[in-house]
Protein backbone atom coordinates (compact mmCIF):
# COMPACT_ATOMS: atom_id res chain seq x y z
CA UNK A 1 0.00 0.00 0.00
CA UNK A 2 1.56 3.58 -1.28
CA UNK A 3 1.17 6.52 -0.52
CA UNK A 4 1.04 8.81 -3.40
CA UNK A 5 1.52 12.58 -3.11
CA UNK A 6 -0.28 14.61 -5.02
CA UNK A 7 1.80 17.48 -5.97
CA UNK A 8 4.43 15.05 -7.02
CA UNK A 9 7.15 13.26 -4.50
CA UNK A 10 8.71 10.11 -3.65
CA UNK A 11 5.99 7.63 -3.01
CA UNK A 12 5.77 6.43 0.61
CA UNK A 13 5.27 2.82 1.58
CA UNK A 14 2.56 2.43 4.31
CA UNK A 15 2.24 -1.00 4.65
CA UNK A 16 1.60 -4.59 3.08
CA UNK A 17 -1.93 -4.59 1.61
CA UNK A 18 -2.30 -7.91 3.15
CA UNK A 19 -4.80 -8.71 0.43
CA UNK A 20 -6.57 -5.84 0.75
CA UNK A 21 -8.15 -3.97 -2.21
CA UNK A 22 -9.99 -0.90 -3.26
CA UNK A 23 -8.22 1.25 -0.51
CA UNK A 24 -10.50 4.75 -0.43
CA UNK A 25 -10.94 7.46 2.35
CA UNK A 26 -13.61 9.27 4.76
CA UNK A 27 -13.15 12.71 5.58
CA UNK A 28 -10.93 11.49 7.95
CA UNK A 29 -7.25 12.04 5.98
CA UNK A 30 -5.20 9.93 8.31
CA UNK A 31 -6.61 6.16 7.84
CA UNK A 32 -7.18 4.15 4.69
CA UNK A 33 -10.03 1.78 4.45
CA UNK A 34 -9.86 -1.68 2.37
CA UNK A 35 -11.67 -4.83 1.74
CA UNK A 36 -10.26 -8.33 2.15
CA UNK A 37 -11.55 -11.71 0.80
CA UNK A 38 -11.77 -12.81 5.06
CA UNK A 39 -11.00 -9.65 6.64
CA UNK A 40 -13.57 -7.80 5.81
CA UNK A 41 -13.54 -3.95 5.54
CA UNK A 42 -10.35 -2.78 7.34
CA UNK A 43 -8.28 -0.19 8.10
CA UNK A 44 -4.76 1.50 9.32
CA UNK A 45 -3.65 5.07 9.76
CA UNK A 46 -1.12 6.10 6.95
CA UNK A 47 2.10 5.46 9.18
CA UNK A 48 1.02 1.85 8.63
CA UNK A 49 0.05 1.22 12.62
CA UNK A 50 -3.35 0.61 14.56
CA UNK A 51 -4.69 -1.98 11.72
CA UNK A 52 -7.89 -2.98 12.49
CA UNK A 53 -11.49 -4.73 11.24
CA UNK A 54 -14.60 -2.67 11.39
CA UNK A 55 -16.85 -4.59 9.14
CA UNK A 56 -17.44 -8.41 7.75
CA UNK A 57 -20.30 -9.24 5.43
CA UNK A 58 -21.45 -12.21 4.20
CA UNK A 59 -24.03 -13.80 2.04
CA UNK A 60 -25.86 -17.16 1.10
CA UNK A 61 -24.00 -20.43 1.01
CA UNK A 62 -23.47 -24.26 2.42
CA UNK A 63 -20.76 -24.76 4.43
CA UNK A 64 -18.29 -22.96 7.21
CA UNK A 65 -17.08 -20.14 4.91
CA UNK A 66 -19.90 -18.50 2.73
CA UNK A 67 -19.33 -16.05 0.43
CA UNK A 68 -17.61 -12.71 1.86
CA UNK A 69 -18.47 -9.04 0.30
CA UNK A 70 -16.19 -8.37 -2.82
CA UNK A 71 -15.58 -4.66 -2.00
CA UNK A 72 -17.14 -2.38 0.36
CA UNK A 73 -16.94 1.06 0.21
CA UNK A 74 -17.33 3.26 3.14
CA UNK A 75 -19.07 6.65 2.91
CA UNK A 76 -17.43 10.15 3.62
CA UNK A 77 -19.18 10.73 6.84
CA UNK A 78 -18.42 6.71 7.91
CA UNK A 79 -22.26 6.55 9.17
CA UNK A 80 -22.95 4.06 5.36
CA UNK A 81 -21.10 1.30 3.35
CA UNK A 82 -22.32 0.83 0.30
CA UNK A 83 -21.29 -3.35 -0.80
CA UNK A 84 -21.35 -5.61 -3.32
CA UNK A 85 -22.44 -9.27 -2.67
CA UNK A 86 -22.56 -12.09 -4.78
CA UNK A 87 -23.10 -9.80 -7.55
CA UNK A 88 -25.48 -7.80 -6.02
CA UNK A 89 -25.69 -4.15 -4.68
CA UNK A 90 -26.57 -3.33 -0.72
CA UNK A 91 -26.39 -0.25 1.66
CA UNK A 92 -25.95 -0.51 4.73
CA UNK A 93 -26.08 1.91 7.80
CA UNK A 94 -23.06 1.08 10.38
CA UNK A 95 -22.82 2.73 13.73
CA UNK A 96 -19.49 4.48 14.59
CA UNK A 97 -16.78 1.65 14.60
CA UNK A 98 -14.61 0.87 18.04
CA UNK A 99 -12.37 -2.04 18.24
CA UNK A 100 -15.62 -4.94 17.96
CA UNK A 101 -16.01 -5.98 14.23
CA UNK A 102 -19.61 -5.67 13.05
CA UNK A 103 -20.75 -8.96 11.43
CA UNK A 104 -23.80 -9.13 8.97
CA UNK A 105 -25.14 -11.88 7.50
CA UNK A 106 -27.29 -11.31 4.18
CA UNK A 107 -30.03 -13.70 2.95
CA UNK A 108 -29.52 -15.42 6.27
CA UNK A 109 -32.62 -14.02 8.55
CA UNK A 110 -32.34 -10.42 10.42
CA UNK A 111 -29.32 -8.87 10.38
CA UNK A 112 -28.25 -6.28 12.99
CA UNK A 113 -28.66 -3.64 10.61
CA UNK A 114 -31.39 -3.02 8.06
CA UNK A 115 -29.77 -4.16 4.65
CA UNK A 116 -30.88 -2.29 1.68
CA UNK A 117 -30.87 -3.47 -2.31
CA UNK A 118 -29.48 -0.97 -4.58
CA UNK A 119 -28.86 -2.85 -7.54
CA UNK A 120 -29.78 -6.25 -8.41
CA UNK A 121 -27.83 -6.89 -11.63
CA UNK A 122 -24.89 -5.77 -9.58
CA UNK A 123 -21.72 -3.81 -11.66
CA UNK A 124 -18.02 -2.96 -11.18
CA UNK A 125 -16.76 -0.01 -9.29
CA UNK A 126 -18.20 0.91 -6.40
CA UNK A 127 -17.95 4.69 -5.38
CA UNK A 128 -19.36 7.07 -3.02
CA UNK A 129 -20.31 10.85 -4.14
CA UNK A 130 -17.94 13.07 -3.04
CA UNK A 131 -20.87 15.14 -0.64
CA UNK A 132 -22.00 11.40 0.36
CA UNK A 133 -24.95 11.37 -0.52
CA UNK A 134 -25.25 9.03 -3.29
CA UNK A 135 -23.66 5.89 -4.66
CA UNK A 136 -21.88 5.26 -8.23
CA UNK A 137 -21.10 2.16 -10.12
CA UNK A 138 -20.62 0.83 -13.58
CA UNK A 139 -21.29 -1.44 -15.96
CA UNK A 140 -19.71 -1.89 -19.59
CA UNK A 141 -20.02 1.77 -20.80
CA UNK A 142 -22.63 2.92 -18.45
CA UNK A 143 -22.18 4.51 -15.17
CA UNK A 144 -25.09 4.41 -12.60
CA UNK A 145 -25.67 7.08 -9.74
CA UNK A 146 -28.26 6.75 -7.03
CA UNK A 147 -29.73 8.91 -4.31
CA UNK A 148 -29.00 7.33 -1.29
CA UNK A 149 -31.78 8.44 0.67
CA UNK A 150 -34.04 7.42 -1.89
CA UNK A 151 -32.71 3.62 -1.44
CA UNK A 152 -34.96 0.83 0.09
CA UNK A 153 -37.46 3.83 0.44
CA UNK A 154 -41.10 3.91 -0.81
CA UNK A 155 -40.31 5.89 -3.69
CA UNK A 156 -37.29 3.78 -4.34
CA UNK A 157 -36.20 5.44 -8.07
CA UNK A 158 -34.68 4.16 -10.45
CA UNK A 159 -30.74 5.14 -10.96
CA UNK A 160 -29.44 8.17 -13.04
CA UNK A 161 -27.96 6.20 -16.13
CA UNK A 162 -24.73 8.10 -17.89
CA UNK A 163 -23.77 6.57 -21.30
CA UNK A 164 -20.12 7.10 -21.63
CA UNK A 165 -19.17 6.74 -25.38
CA UNK A 166 -15.70 6.66 -26.92
CA UNK A 167 -15.20 6.35 -30.76
CA UNK A 168 -12.75 5.24 -32.81
CA UNK A 169 -12.39 3.13 -35.71
CA UNK A 170 -11.79 -0.27 -35.91
CA UNK A 171 -8.29 -0.66 -37.07
CA UNK A 172 -7.73 -1.72 -40.50
CA UNK A 173 -5.31 -1.90 -43.23
CA UNK A 174 -5.14 -0.96 -46.85
CA UNK A 175 -4.16 -1.89 -49.69
CA UNK A 176 -3.27 -5.47 -50.94
CA UNK A 177 -1.16 -8.00 -51.28
CA UNK A 178 -0.92 -11.08 -52.39
CA UNK A 179 1.13 -14.41 -51.39
CA UNK A 180 2.85 -15.96 -53.94
CA UNK A 181 3.65 -19.91 -54.65
CA UNK A 182 3.27 -21.64 -51.54
CA UNK A 183 4.00 -25.25 -51.31
CA UNK A 184 0.65 -26.09 -49.80
CA UNK A 185 -2.09 -23.51 -48.80
CA UNK A 186 -4.19 -25.49 -45.81
CA UNK A 187 -7.65 -24.20 -46.17
CA UNK A 188 -9.32 -26.33 -43.41
CA UNK A 189 -12.16 -26.28 -45.88
CA UNK A 190 -12.21 -30.33 -45.54
CA UNK A 191 -8.81 -31.73 -46.45
CA UNK A 192 -8.49 -29.49 -49.23
CA UNK A 193 -4.76 -29.00 -50.42
CA UNK A 194 -4.00 -26.30 -52.71
CA UNK A 195 -0.83 -27.42 -53.91
CA UNK A 196 1.55 -24.09 -55.46
CA UNK A 197 -1.13 -22.32 -54.16
CA UNK A 198 -1.46 -18.22 -53.87
CA UNK A 199 -3.25 -16.67 -51.21
CA UNK A 200 -4.72 -12.42 -52.10
CA UNK A 201 -5.40 -10.18 -49.11
CA UNK A 202 -7.21 -7.37 -49.38
CA UNK A 203 -7.11 -4.60 -46.36
CA UNK A 204 -8.42 -7.12 -43.65
CA UNK A 205 -10.21 -9.66 -45.82
CA UNK A 206 -9.37 -12.94 -48.20
CA UNK A 207 -10.06 -11.64 -51.42
CA UNK A 208 -9.02 -15.25 -53.12
CA UNK A 209 -7.56 -18.48 -52.73
CA UNK A 210 -6.34 -20.75 -55.62
CA UNK A 211 -3.03 -21.19 -58.15
CA UNK A 212 -1.72 -19.27 -60.41
CA UNK A 213 -3.92 -15.93 -58.92
CA UNK A 214 -2.86 -12.66 -60.69
CA UNK A 215 -1.59 -9.56 -58.41
CA UNK A 216 -4.15 -6.81 -58.64
CA UNK A 217 -2.28 -3.60 -60.21
CA UNK A 218 -0.63 -1.80 -57.07
CA UNK A 219 -0.43 -5.28 -54.88
CA UNK A 220 2.57 -6.18 -53.12
CA UNK A 221 3.53 -9.85 -53.94
CA UNK A 222 5.08 -11.80 -51.23
CA UNK A 223 7.11 -15.06 -52.00
CA UNK A 224 5.89 -18.08 -49.64
CA UNK A 225 7.51 -20.52 -52.02
CA UNK A 226 8.29 -23.87 -49.90
CA UNK A 227 6.17 -22.73 -47.44
CA UNK A 228 2.79 -23.70 -46.00
CA UNK A 229 -0.14 -21.07 -45.65
CA UNK A 230 -2.71 -22.04 -43.18
CA UNK A 231 -5.06 -20.09 -41.02
CA UNK A 232 -3.99 -18.96 -37.63
CA UNK A 233 -4.65 -20.90 -34.80
CA UNK A 234 -7.94 -20.28 -32.58
CA UNK A 235 -7.38 -21.01 -28.86
CA UNK A 236 -10.64 -21.66 -27.42
CA UNK A 237 -9.71 -21.63 -23.50
CA UNK A 238 -6.64 -19.01 -23.65
CA UNK A 239 -6.02 -17.55 -20.12
CA UNK A 240 -3.69 -14.75 -21.11
CA UNK A 241 -4.01 -13.12 -17.65
CA UNK A 242 -3.15 -9.38 -18.82
CA UNK A 243 -2.29 -7.29 -15.45
CA UNK A 244 -5.60 -5.78 -14.56
CA UNK A 245 -6.77 -2.51 -12.72
CA UNK A 246 -3.58 -0.79 -14.51
CA UNK A 247 -3.22 -1.64 -18.24
CA UNK A 248 0.07 -1.85 -19.64
CA UNK A 249 0.80 -0.27 -23.29
CA UNK A 250 2.01 -4.00 -24.23
CA UNK A 251 1.81 -7.24 -22.82
CA UNK A 252 4.24 -10.06 -22.99
CA UNK A 253 1.24 -12.28 -22.83
CA UNK A 254 -0.16 -11.36 -26.22
CA UNK A 255 2.36 -11.00 -28.37
CA UNK A 256 3.50 -14.65 -27.69
CA UNK A 257 0.43 -15.89 -28.77
CA UNK A 258 0.97 -14.31 -31.55
CA UNK A 259 4.42 -15.25 -31.96
CA UNK A 260 3.68 -18.42 -32.50
CA UNK A 261 0.56 -18.48 -35.05
CA UNK A 262 -2.21 -17.51 -32.16
CA UNK A 263 -4.50 -14.99 -34.40
CA UNK A 264 -7.61 -15.09 -31.51
CA UNK A 265 -8.40 -15.87 -28.60
CA UNK A 266 -11.36 -16.90 -26.17
CA UNK A 267 -10.79 -16.55 -22.36
CA UNK A 268 -13.33 -18.74 -20.38
CA UNK A 269 -13.16 -17.33 -17.41
CA UNK A 270 -11.63 -13.82 -15.98
CA UNK A 271 -11.57 -12.66 -12.57
CA UNK A 272 -12.29 -9.13 -13.33
CA UNK A 273 -13.75 -7.26 -16.51
CA UNK A 274 -10.76 -5.85 -17.55
CA UNK A 275 -9.75 -8.18 -20.70
CA UNK A 276 -12.99 -6.59 -22.44
CA UNK A 277 -10.68 -3.49 -22.13
CA UNK A 278 -8.15 -5.00 -23.61
CA UNK A 279 -10.52 -6.30 -26.73
CA UNK A 280 -10.98 -2.75 -26.99
CA UNK A 281 -7.63 -1.74 -27.34
CA UNK A 282 -6.45 -4.64 -29.69
CA UNK A 283 -9.43 -3.64 -31.98
CA UNK A 284 -8.41 0.07 -32.81
CA UNK A 285 -4.63 -1.00 -32.84
CA UNK A 286 -3.53 0.23 -29.29
CA UNK A 287 -1.96 -2.99 -28.61
CA UNK A 288 -0.40 -5.66 -30.64
CA UNK A 289 -2.62 -8.76 -29.43
CA UNK A 290 -4.45 -11.92 -30.82
CA UNK A 291 -8.25 -11.09 -31.17
CA UNK A 292 -9.35 -10.92 -27.72
CA UNK A 293 -12.51 -12.85 -26.96
CA UNK A 294 -13.73 -13.49 -23.31
CA UNK A 295 -16.27 -14.31 -20.99
CA UNK A 296 -15.66 -12.37 -18.16
CA UNK A 297 -16.09 -13.63 -14.34
CA UNK A 298 -17.60 -16.87 -14.64
CA UNK A 299 -20.66 -17.88 -12.81
CA UNK A 300 -19.89 -19.70 -9.59
CA UNK A 301 -21.64 -21.61 -6.79
CA UNK A 302 -21.36 -18.45 -4.87
CA UNK A 303 -22.66 -16.29 -7.52
CA UNK A 304 -26.29 -15.48 -5.95
CA UNK A 305 -27.76 -17.67 -8.50
CA UNK A 306 -30.67 -18.67 -6.48
CA UNK A 307 -34.06 -18.89 -8.78
CA UNK A 308 -34.57 -17.94 -13.01
CA UNK A 309 -35.39 -14.58 -12.40
CA UNK A 310 -31.57 -14.14 -10.57
CA UNK A 311 -30.25 -15.97 -13.27
CA UNK A 312 -31.94 -13.58 -15.65
CA UNK A 313 -30.66 -10.62 -14.11
CA UNK A 314 -27.06 -11.80 -13.39
CA UNK A 315 -26.42 -12.63 -16.91
CA UNK A 316 -27.71 -9.46 -18.29
CA UNK A 317 -24.33 -7.83 -17.26
CA UNK A 318 -22.91 -9.94 -19.75
CA UNK A 319 -24.81 -8.52 -22.71
CA UNK A 320 -24.81 -5.73 -25.16
CA UNK A 321 -25.86 -3.58 -22.42
CA UNK A 322 -22.78 -4.73 -20.28
CA UNK A 323 -19.64 -6.57 -20.95
CA UNK A 324 -20.81 -6.74 -24.91
CA UNK A 325 -19.38 -10.45 -24.41
CA UNK A 326 -20.29 -13.53 -27.01
CA UNK A 327 -19.84 -16.57 -24.21
CA UNK A 328 -20.02 -17.11 -20.33
CA UNK A 329 -18.66 -20.09 -18.30
CA UNK A 330 -20.59 -21.79 -15.67
CA UNK A 331 -18.64 -22.82 -13.18
CA UNK A 332 -20.27 -25.71 -11.55
CA UNK A 333 -23.42 -22.85 -10.21
CA UNK A 334 -25.36 -25.81 -8.26
CA UNK A 335 -27.65 -28.41 -8.87
CA UNK A 336 -29.02 -29.44 -12.07
CA UNK A 337 -32.28 -26.86 -12.36
CA UNK A 338 -30.02 -23.56 -11.40
CA UNK A 339 -27.83 -24.91 -14.19
CA UNK A 340 -30.64 -25.01 -16.08
CA UNK A 341 -31.53 -21.74 -15.19
CA UNK A 342 -28.31 -20.70 -16.74
CA UNK A 343 -28.56 -22.06 -19.73
CA UNK A 344 -31.98 -20.51 -20.32
CA UNK A 345 -30.90 -17.14 -19.24
CA UNK A 346 -28.02 -17.24 -22.17
CA UNK A 347 -30.39 -18.25 -24.64
CA UNK A 348 -32.32 -15.32 -23.46
CA UNK A 349 -29.36 -12.87 -23.79
CA UNK A 350 -27.79 -14.38 -26.98
CA UNK A 351 -24.90 -15.88 -25.14
CA UNK A 352 -23.15 -19.00 -25.63
CA UNK A 353 -23.04 -20.77 -22.36
CA UNK A 354 -19.52 -23.10 -21.54
CA UNK A 355 -18.94 -25.15 -18.83
CA UNK A 356 -16.13 -26.47 -16.12
CA UNK A 357 -15.14 -30.23 -16.40
CA UNK A 358 -14.86 -30.51 -12.92
CA UNK A 359 -13.85 -34.29 -13.10
CA UNK A 360 -17.61 -35.45 -12.59
CA UNK A 361 -18.62 -37.64 -15.53
CA UNK A 362 -22.07 -37.40 -14.76
CA UNK A 363 -22.24 -33.26 -14.85
CA UNK A 364 -20.62 -33.08 -18.27
CA UNK A 365 -22.63 -35.58 -19.45
CA UNK A 366 -26.11 -33.82 -17.87
CA UNK A 367 -24.69 -30.41 -19.25
CA UNK A 368 -24.24 -31.08 -22.49
CA UNK A 369 -28.16 -32.51 -22.03
CA UNK A 370 -28.96 -29.22 -20.91
CA UNK A 371 -27.85 -26.72 -23.53
CA UNK A 372 -24.32 -25.69 -23.03
CA UNK A 373 -22.72 -26.41 -26.15
CA UNK A 374 -19.06 -25.84 -24.84
CA UNK A 375 -17.32 -28.11 -22.04
CA UNK A 376 -13.87 -26.78 -21.34
CA UNK A 377 -11.38 -29.55 -19.52
CA UNK A 378 -11.38 -33.10 -20.28
CA UNK A 379 -13.44 -36.04 -19.35
CA UNK A 380 -12.40 -37.71 -16.47
CA UNK A 381 -12.73 -41.49 -17.32
CA UNK A 382 -9.62 -42.51 -19.57
CA UNK A 383 -10.84 -44.84 -21.75
CA UNK A 384 -14.19 -43.31 -23.10
CA UNK A 385 -15.98 -45.18 -25.31
CA UNK A 386 -18.33 -45.18 -28.43
CA UNK A 387 -21.66 -44.55 -26.20
CA UNK A 388 -19.97 -41.73 -24.63
CA UNK A 389 -18.22 -40.05 -28.10
CA UNK A 390 -22.00 -40.60 -29.68
CA UNK A 391 -22.95 -38.89 -26.95
CA UNK A 392 -20.50 -36.08 -27.13
CA UNK A 393 -21.36 -36.11 -30.59
CA UNK A 394 -24.75 -35.80 -30.76
CA UNK A 395 -25.32 -33.08 -28.39
CA UNK A 396 -23.76 -31.08 -30.03
CA UNK A 397 -21.14 -30.10 -27.92
CA UNK A 398 -17.49 -28.27 -28.65
CA UNK A 399 -15.20 -30.59 -26.75
CA UNK A 400 -12.24 -28.48 -25.36
CA UNK A 401 -10.07 -30.78 -23.75
CA UNK A 402 -6.91 -28.43 -22.04
CA UNK A 403 -4.63 -31.51 -22.22
CA UNK A 404 -1.62 -29.69 -20.69
CA UNK A 405 -4.17 -29.54 -17.44
CA UNK A 406 -5.18 -33.20 -18.14
CA UNK A 407 -7.49 -34.39 -15.75
CA UNK A 408 -6.82 -37.81 -14.37
CA UNK A 409 -3.55 -37.61 -14.42
CA UNK A 410 -0.62 -35.61 -14.16
CA UNK A 411 -0.32 -32.21 -16.25
CA UNK A 412 0.75 -33.02 -19.27
CA UNK A 413 2.92 -29.42 -19.17
CA UNK A 414 5.48 -31.22 -17.68
CA UNK A 415 5.58 -34.22 -20.25
CA UNK A 416 6.63 -30.98 -22.68
CA UNK A 417 8.65 -29.12 -19.89
CA UNK A 418 11.05 -32.38 -19.58
CA UNK A 419 11.09 -33.45 -22.96
CA UNK A 420 11.41 -30.40 -24.87
CA UNK A 421 14.21 -27.55 -24.99
CA UNK A 422 12.71 -25.01 -23.36
CA UNK A 423 15.65 -23.59 -21.52
CA UNK A 424 17.32 -22.67 -24.97
CA UNK A 425 14.28 -21.70 -27.14
CA UNK A 426 15.79 -18.22 -27.97
CA UNK A 427 11.99 -17.14 -30.08
CA UNK A 428 10.52 -17.63 -26.15
CA UNK A 429 12.82 -16.50 -24.38
CA UNK A 430 12.54 -12.87 -26.61
CA UNK A 431 8.68 -12.95 -25.55
CA UNK A 432 8.04 -13.65 -22.03
CA UNK A 433 9.98 -12.32 -19.48
CA UNK A 434 13.57 -14.26 -18.25
CA UNK A 435 12.45 -14.20 -14.74
CA UNK A 436 8.97 -15.53 -15.33
CA UNK A 437 10.45 -18.48 -17.86
CA UNK A 438 13.24 -19.13 -15.50
CA UNK A 439 10.94 -19.66 -12.87
CA UNK A 440 8.25 -22.09 -15.16
CA UNK A 441 11.65 -24.04 -16.50
CA UNK A 442 14.49 -24.18 -13.73
CA UNK A 443 13.96 -26.57 -10.67
CA UNK A 444 10.13 -27.61 -11.73
CA UNK A 445 8.98 -29.37 -8.48
CA UNK A 446 7.10 -32.38 -10.16
CA UNK A 447 8.49 -35.07 -12.61
CA UNK A 448 6.96 -38.17 -13.61
CA UNK A 449 7.77 -41.42 -15.66
CA UNK A 450 6.18 -41.14 -19.62
CA UNK A 451 3.94 -43.82 -19.08
CA UNK A 452 2.37 -42.12 -16.32
CA UNK A 453 1.04 -39.44 -18.49
CA UNK A 454 -2.80 -39.56 -19.74
CA UNK A 455 -2.72 -37.36 -22.46
CA UNK A 456 -2.64 -40.16 -25.45
CA UNK A 457 -5.56 -41.28 -23.97
CA UNK A 458 -7.35 -38.24 -23.47
CA UNK A 459 -6.17 -37.18 -26.76
CA UNK A 460 -7.94 -40.82 -27.66
CA UNK A 461 -11.11 -39.62 -26.94
CA UNK A 462 -11.06 -36.83 -28.47
CA UNK A 463 -10.71 -39.15 -31.83
CA UNK A 464 -13.47 -41.11 -30.73
CA UNK A 465 -15.62 -38.11 -30.71
CA UNK A 466 -14.62 -36.46 -34.12
CA UNK A 467 -15.07 -39.73 -35.36
CA UNK A 468 -18.26 -39.80 -34.73
CA UNK A 469 -18.74 -35.89 -36.10
CA UNK A 470 -18.17 -34.29 -32.76
CA UNK A 471 -16.00 -31.37 -32.87
CA UNK A 472 -12.74 -30.74 -30.74
CA UNK A 473 -10.98 -27.60 -30.40
CA UNK A 474 -7.76 -25.96 -29.57
CA UNK A 475 -7.49 -24.79 -25.42
CA UNK A 476 -3.97 -24.39 -24.18
CA UNK A 477 -5.41 -22.85 -20.59
CA UNK A 478 -2.38 -20.73 -20.60
CA UNK A 479 -0.03 -23.00 -19.34
CA UNK A 480 3.45 -21.57 -21.45
CA UNK A 481 1.98 -18.34 -23.60
CA UNK A 482 2.79 -19.19 -26.91
CA UNK A 483 4.60 -22.08 -27.14
CA UNK A 484 2.11 -23.94 -25.10
CA UNK A 485 -0.58 -23.79 -27.78
CA UNK A 486 1.51 -25.98 -29.57
CA UNK A 487 2.38 -28.26 -27.13
CA UNK A 488 -1.55 -28.33 -26.77
CA UNK A 489 -1.66 -29.45 -30.66
CA UNK A 490 0.99 -32.17 -30.15
CA UNK A 491 -1.09 -33.54 -27.79
CA UNK A 492 -4.35 -33.95 -28.87
CA UNK A 493 -2.60 -35.50 -32.59
CA UNK A 494 -1.37 -38.02 -29.75
CA UNK A 495 -4.33 -40.29 -29.37
CA UNK A 496 -4.61 -41.24 -33.48
CA UNK A 497 -5.99 -38.12 -35.18
CA UNK A 498 -4.56 -37.52 -38.40
CA UNK A 499 -2.32 -34.36 -38.12
CA UNK A 500 -5.36 -32.69 -40.67
CA UNK A 501 -7.59 -33.53 -38.21
CA UNK A 502 -6.06 -32.16 -35.89
CA UNK A 503 -5.30 -28.74 -37.18
CA UNK A 504 -9.01 -28.68 -38.70
CA UNK A 505 -9.51 -28.86 -34.55
CA UNK A 506 -7.00 -26.12 -33.49
CA UNK A 507 -8.42 -23.37 -36.34
CA UNK A 508 -12.48 -24.35 -38.07
CA UNK A 509 -13.92 -25.75 -34.98
CA UNK A 510 -11.98 -23.20 -32.14
CA UNK A 511 -13.47 -20.59 -34.48
CA UNK A 512 -17.25 -22.16 -34.03
CA UNK A 513 -16.75 -22.99 -30.50
CA UNK A 514 -16.63 -19.22 -30.01
CA UNK A 515 -18.79 -18.29 -32.08
CA UNK A 516 -16.71 -16.81 -35.23
CA UNK A 517 -16.87 -19.53 -37.86
CA UNK A 518 -18.42 -17.12 -40.55
CA UNK A 519 -14.84 -14.41 -40.28
CA UNK A 520 -12.59 -17.38 -38.76
CA UNK A 521 -11.10 -20.96 -39.16
CA UNK A 522 -10.41 -21.07 -42.41
CA UNK A 523 -8.95 -19.72 -45.76
CA UNK A 524 -11.23 -18.72 -48.23
CA UNK A 525 -12.94 -15.10 -49.67
CA UNK A 526 -14.73 -12.99 -47.68
CA UNK A 527 -12.83 -13.99 -44.30
CA UNK A 528 -10.75 -12.17 -42.02
CA UNK A 529 -7.33 -12.42 -43.03
CA UNK A 530 -5.72 -14.20 -40.09
CA UNK A 531 -3.14 -16.85 -41.24
CA UNK A 532 0.51 -18.02 -40.58
CA UNK A 533 3.56 -19.16 -42.45
CA UNK A 534 5.05 -22.27 -41.62
CA UNK A 535 8.93 -23.07 -42.85
CA UNK A 536 7.88 -27.18 -42.32
CA UNK A 537 5.22 -28.52 -43.25
CA UNK A 538 3.10 -29.67 -40.42
CA UNK A 539 0.67 -32.48 -42.33
CA UNK A 540 4.39 -34.79 -42.57
CA UNK A 541 5.18 -34.43 -39.03
CA UNK A 542 2.43 -32.41 -36.53
CA UNK A 543 5.82 -30.42 -34.10
CA UNK A 544 6.24 -28.68 -37.70
CA UNK A 545 3.72 -26.18 -35.98
CA UNK A 546 6.41 -24.56 -34.22
CA UNK A 547 7.97 -23.70 -37.59
CA UNK A 548 5.88 -20.24 -38.14
CA UNK A 549 7.81 -17.74 -40.02
CA UNK A 550 5.07 -14.95 -40.22
CA UNK A 551 1.86 -14.79 -39.21
CA UNK A 552 -0.85 -11.96 -40.41
CA UNK A 553 -3.11 -10.92 -38.32
CA UNK A 554 -6.52 -8.54 -39.76
CA UNK A 555 -4.50 -8.29 -42.98
CA UNK A 556 -1.04 -7.24 -41.38
CA UNK A 557 1.72 -9.43 -41.99
CA UNK A 558 4.57 -9.80 -39.35
CA UNK A 559 8.12 -11.73 -38.89
CA UNK A 560 6.91 -14.52 -35.99
CA UNK A 561 10.48 -13.97 -35.02
CA UNK A 562 10.38 -10.21 -33.77
CA UNK A 563 7.01 -9.30 -34.49
CA UNK A 564 8.23 -6.66 -36.61
CA UNK A 565 5.39 -5.26 -39.19
CA UNK A 566 6.28 -6.42 -42.76
CA UNK A 567 3.40 -5.07 -44.56
CA UNK A 568 1.38 -2.68 -44.88
CA UNK A 569 4.40 -0.72 -43.49
CA UNK A 570 7.41 -1.52 -42.23
CA UNK A 571 8.19 -1.27 -38.64
CA UNK A 572 10.57 -2.41 -35.59
CA UNK A 573 9.63 -4.87 -33.46
CA UNK A 574 7.39 -3.90 -30.25
CA UNK A 575 8.60 -2.29 -27.30
CA UNK A 576 9.29 -4.97 -25.10
CA UNK A 577 9.32 -3.48 -21.78
CA UNK A 578 9.94 -5.70 -19.61
CA UNK A 579 13.44 -6.26 -21.25
CA UNK A 580 16.56 -3.93 -20.53
CA UNK A 581 17.64 -3.58 -23.90
CA UNK A 582 20.01 -0.58 -22.72
CA UNK A 583 21.76 -1.55 -19.92
CA UNK A 584 23.85 1.71 -17.98
CA UNK A 585 27.07 1.72 -18.98
CA UNK A 586 30.11 0.54 -16.83
CA UNK A 587 31.31 3.03 -14.48
CA UNK A 588 34.82 4.80 -14.98
CA UNK A 589 35.72 4.83 -11.66
CA UNK A 590 35.72 0.79 -11.01
CA UNK A 591 35.19 1.46 -7.27
CA UNK A 592 32.21 3.52 -8.50
CA UNK A 593 28.99 2.65 -7.29
CA UNK A 594 29.80 -0.45 -5.31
Amino acid sequence: LLLVPAAGGDLAVIAPAEGGRFPHFTNDPDRVYLTGSRAGLHSLQLDGTDRRTHLRVTGRGAGANPPPAGQIMLSPDGGRAFFELQNRHYLVEVPSFGQQTLEIKVGGGETPMPVREVAPEGGDHLAWSASGDAVVWSLGNRIYRQDAAAIGGEEDLSPDTFEAVVTEPRARPSGSILLKDAARVLTMNGEEIIEGGDVLVKDNRIAAVGADLDAPEGARVFDVSGQTVMPGYVDAHAHMWAPRGVHQRQVFQHLANLAYGVTATRDPQTSTADVFAYRDLQEIGRILAPRIHATGPGIFSRSGVYDEQAAHDFLKRYGEDGYDAVTIKQYVVGDRIVRQWVAMASMKHRLIPTTEGALDLKLNLTQMADGYSGHEHSLPIIPIHDDVAQYVARTDTYYTPTILVAYGGPWSENYYFQNTDVVGDEKLARFIPAAILDNMVRRRGQWFLPEEYVHSGIAEGCTRVMRAGGRCALGSHGQLQGLGAHWEIWAMQSGGLSEHETLIAATLFGAEAIGFAEDLGTLEAGKLADLQVLDADPLQDIRNTNSVRFVMRNGELFDANTMAQIWPVETPPPDRFWVDDNPPAAPADPGAGR
